[in-house]
């Protein structure tokens, strides 16, 4: 029996079109909430930047951030793991010489290093972001833990950058730039961890995506969704493909497996 669901944000519950959490996705959860589900967002981006889901928050138990780096239920920190200090300078030296931006973020604050009008128009345009850190002095940012880079580079300048890096994992669930993270850290080992804290076993989770950095959760979930519109990567690991975010997939998908 499925006791707890976990949601990617942009491209499953956040329409990449509308901006917005389709009404019938609204409706779903909260079916599901009133069975006694429990529901959990599971996102590359950081605490900081949820600021998308005021439609659906009343229903959210708690969060995997960053790719899996800070997960947290309520109050409660559950996890987080943070990028070693030599790699969080050795990105940033990289971005000064290859005039490139990056988003530095901390457990608490984030800041948009070196932005240029490529960052902002991918942040503000296609993401919907209202705010990229401007306001935030990197040095503020530099006393907390690192927990995600997210350098605005194409697949081949990712690449570059890990070959000079000495612990870091990166995933890509957008074409324009990079998430890295501390060795370990994905949306599965998040998914692991909170059910560790709630109690209850991986058997019992099901786990919505879309993208490439969704792929680990995935596969670990009894039950992993993807959406119609995912990438065909994560569409070959998934257990079942519904229908497109625009067209009621979450919703449909949750009737199918009778969780509603």
């Amino acid at each position: 029996m499925i006791k707890a669901l976990f949601f990617d944000i942009d491209g499953t519950l956040v329409s990449f079109d509308s901006h917005t959490i389709p009404q019938s996705t609204i409706n779903a959860l909260a079916r599901a909430k009133s069975r006694g589900l429990e529901i959990y967002i599971a996102t590359g981006r950081p605490r900081a930047i949820i600021d998308n889901i005021g439609q659906i928050e009343q229903y959210v138990d708690g969060y995997i951030t960053a790719n899996g780096a800070f997960c947290f239920i309520g109050e409660q920190e559950i996890s987080c793991s943070p990028i070693a200090p030599e790699d969080v300078k050795a990105v940033l030296r990289a971005a000064d010489r290859d005039n490139f931006s990056c988003m530095v973020v901390g457990e608490n604050d984030f800041t948009m290093y070196n932005p240029t009008e490529k960052a902002e128009y991918i942040f503000k345009d296609l993401l919907n972001v209202a705010d990229m850190g401007e306001k935030t002095p990197l040095e503020n940012v530099l006393r907390q833990r690192i927990i995600q880079l997210t350098p605005i580079v194409d697949a081949d300048g990712e690449q570059r950058l890990l070959a000079s890096l000495g612990a870091v994992e990166s995933g890509r669930w957008h074409p324009a730039f990079a998430d890295f993270t501390a060795p370990g850290v994905s949306k599965a080992k998040g998914l692991a961890e909170i059910a560790a804290a709630r109690g209850f076993a991986i058997e019992e989770t099901m786990a919505f995506g879309d993208g490439g950095n969704d792929i680990p959760i995935i596969k670990a979930a009894g039950i992993g969704v993807a959406m119609g519109n995912a990438n065909t990567e994560l569409k070959a690991v998934a257990d079942h493909i519904t229908d497109t975010i625009d067209n009621s997939g979450i919703e449909k998908a949750l009737v199918h497996f009778r969780i509603i």
